[in-house]
């Protein structure tokens, strides 16, 4: 009786031993665990080969992988995880096959996928002995796929959001091109189409070539050549003329006003593989468009919208079977500006001939009405196609088109006196009626500052208060009166004007400065810094809201470039008093009509409070051949409408700060009041 239950037991043990692997060998568990991670890492390969040799004998390793890859990459596949459980005792069946629950979870074009599968595992002789090898079936791709079946996978693009004016005029608009290209065999027949192709559309008959050489192409199908815009009518009727050469209509981002707006609005272009690897789960594709600059690339996530798609799989017969996902197509989101694009054109067509930048603003509401940079470049080149050659150009010229200007910080120069100023009265250091007497063009405060001089345009020949130094534009009396603030006043004073801040605006913007990291270091800089120069740095569109305060009681407002904006809203309170703006308006309407202002230009058209700047960018404290930046800020005083900054590069020998006058006076007569 003993000697029976001994027998029983062992014979329970042998059993157990046979049911229960992770006893004594976890090797199935470690081969399904290195499956799974080929399989997330998308090592299709590597799955190939840890599969059994009857899975191996219906796929070969090609078949296999290419049919995973094209079913991936046709569902848009990313975020791909795989996720095995074991549990804390493998066991067998009575087949002696082992079963592994999996989690599998994916990104497709038509939202996520989620499944869990059993995968079994089945103990086998392979090439180097005895192992586990994965019994695979369709399944373990998508559980509703069998045999026979395919899986089937359509994008719904989602149409981009367009961009307009405060009047609805389109900037970037989805509109058509024409697409130009040829059919292979009938081009064949025809061989002076391609060369005179080739000269219509200035590029290189190589190039034509290379493309109908492109591994799909094939005899009789369209081979797109180039794009012209609707507009561009006469060479299209040239290349529609031609033999084998075909045109046909294709949607397109078009931007109508082209250089005018191209800075502030920017462009679209195909994404790049490095773009598309850094943006995995974002809905982006290999064929996909993206913001690369000014607007379309700052708004890019509220303007692209999101695709819509379908999977669904196909049975032997092409009948839909079962849809696996779909996602409703949600189109890119349309945005008004406060922009007119009239103001825009305007301000561009003074500038186009200049390297230069120009910000308008309504003063009362900070709406942006206008954001200019010159020279530009025609944005539509972006979508009709960007050759080599040209992107090169673009960017070895010296005068820098594809550089959006407002965006930059500048010394200002003497438009930096309004600041001073108003420094000075708020801390009682300066009494606007006090007259300063200097004689002469240059002056320092004593020998230690050796051989540098503060200088001046002009002698007044008279002493001058704060109305005389603001219609001269005199450096020494400004330069005094910073130094009579003092540099720790100077500098706290100076951060209620949002120097040293970020401007709270849609489009980036540099940072306006009192001066560098090092501070204000000595007595000299101190001076320079009362009348824009030093290390003081501002950007045109911070510089535009100063001088809003003129006409908002001392408030600086907050920019708005989205349409319809909301109630003004103050980004700086009472950075000087409401007397104050009274009086610098007063004094800064005197240097636009009185005879001697250095902004003189009056109208009988529209009262004008304003200011110039000749910024100089010496490379040492005395430079004689420094070029010169000229500036120009005007506001419309009377029933507050319009405040312009213009800045122009390169005013030297040009008439300096006063050749930018009129290219303002000129803006300003023709839009204030005008624009709603």
């Amino acid at each position: 009786m003993q000697m029976k239950k001994i027998i029983l037991l062992c014979g329970l043990s042998l059993i157990l031993s046979f049911l229960v692997v992770g006893c004594s060998d976890n090797s199935a568990q470690r081969i399904f665990a290195a499956y799974a991670n080929d399989w997330q890492n998308r090592n299709f390969a590597a799955m190939y080969a840890k599969l059994t040799s009857e899975a191996k004998s219906n796929l070969s390793q090609a078949q296999f992988v290419q049919r995973y890859q094209g079913i991936y990459d046709g569902m848009g596949v990313s975020g791909l995880t795989v996720k095995p459980s074991f549990p804390a005792k493998v066991t067998k069946d009575k087949q002696g096959k082992v079963h592994f629950p999996v989690n599998v979870s994916m990104e497709t074009l038509a939202g996520r996928v989620q499944f869990t599968e059993e995968v079994t595992l089945i103990y086998e002789k392979g090439e180097s002995g005895k192992t586990w090898a994965v019994a695979w079936t369709p399944q373990m791709i998508l559980p509703q796929l069998a045999a026979g079946d395919k899986v089937r996978a359509e994008r719904f693009p989602a149409v981009r959001g367009q961009i307009t004016d405060r009047k609805g005029r389109g900037l970037a608009v989805n509109g058509k091109v024409i697409t130009v290209g040829v059919v292979p065999q009938d081009l064949a027949k025809k061989p002076a189409s391609k060369t005179q192709m080739a000269k219509t559309l200035n590029i290189p008959e190589k190039q034509i070539d290379q493309l109908i050489a492109e591994p799909w192409v094939k005899p009789d199908y369209f081979v797109p050549i180039s794009k012209l815009s609707l507009q561009d009518k006469t060479k299209a009727a040239q290349l529609a003329a031609l033999p084998g050469v075909v045109e046909r209509e294709a949607d397109a981002r078009v931007y109508p006003y082209k250089e005018a707006g191209a800075h502030l609005i920017g462009y679209t272009a195909p994404i790049s593989a490095e773009e598309l690897k850094k943006m995995p789960d974002q809905g982006y594709h290999p064929n996909s468009w993206i913001g690369k600059a000014g607007l379309e690339q700052v708004w890019e996530k509220r303007l692209k919208g999101n695709d819509g798609g379908i999977v669904y799989i196909e049975d032997s017969q092409g009948r839909r079977k079962t849809v696996v996902a779909q996602k409703e197509v949600q189109n890119g989101e349309n945005i008004r500006l406060t922009i007119d694009i009239d103001l825009q054109q305007s301000l561009y067509e003074q500038l186009k001939s200049d390297k230069g930048t120009a910000v308008a603003l309504q003063p009362k509401t900070g709406e942006v009405l206008a954001m200019v940079s010159a020279p530009s470049y025609d944005p539509n080149q972006f979508e009709l196609g960007m050759t080599p050659q040209l992107w090169q150009s673009l960017n070895d010229q010296t005068q820098k088109p594809l550089l959006a200007r407002f965006s930059q910080s500048y010394a200002p120069g003497s438009t930096f006196k309004l600041v001073t100023a108003a420094i000075g009265l708020k801390s009682n250091k300066l009494n606007p009626t006090a007259k300063v007497n200097v004689a002469g063009l240059k002056w320092q405060k004593n020998s230690t500052w050796g051989n540098y001089y503060v200088t001046r345009i002009a002698d007044p020949g008279k002493p001058v208060n704060l109305a005389d130094a603001l219609v001269y534009s005199d450096n020494i009396y400004f330069a005094q009166a910073a130094l009579n603030i003092g540099k720790e006043t100077f500098l706290a004073e100076s951060k209620n004007f949002g120097l040293g801040d970020t401007v709270p605006f849609a489009y980036p913007l540099s940072k306006s400065q009192i001066s560098d990291a090092a501070g204000i270091t000595d007595e000299v800089q101190l001076a320079d810094t009362g009348y824009g120069q030093g290390k003081v740095l501002t950007n045109p569109l911070h510089l535009a809201l100063i001088y809003s305060a003129l006409v908002n009681s001392g408030d600086i407002l907050k920019p708005v470039l989205e349409s319809p904006g909301t109630t003004p809203q103050v980004w700086k309170t009472g950075v000087f008093s409401p007397e104050t703006a009274n009086l610098l308006r007063q004094d800064l309407t005197a240097v636009v009509e009185s005879l001697k202002g250095k902004a003189y230009q009056p109208t009988k058209q529209v009262v004008i409070a304003g200011k110039t700047g000749t910024a100089e960018l010496k490379t040492g404290l005395n430079d004689p051949n420094a070029r010169q930046n000229g500036w120009f800020v005007a506001v419309d005083t009377a029933k507050p409408s319009l405040l312009v900054t213009m800045q122009v590069e390169d005013v030297q020998k040009r008439g300096e700060s006063h050749y930018v006058v009129p290219k303002v006076m000129k803006v300003m007569e023709q839009f204030s009041g005008t624009i709603k």
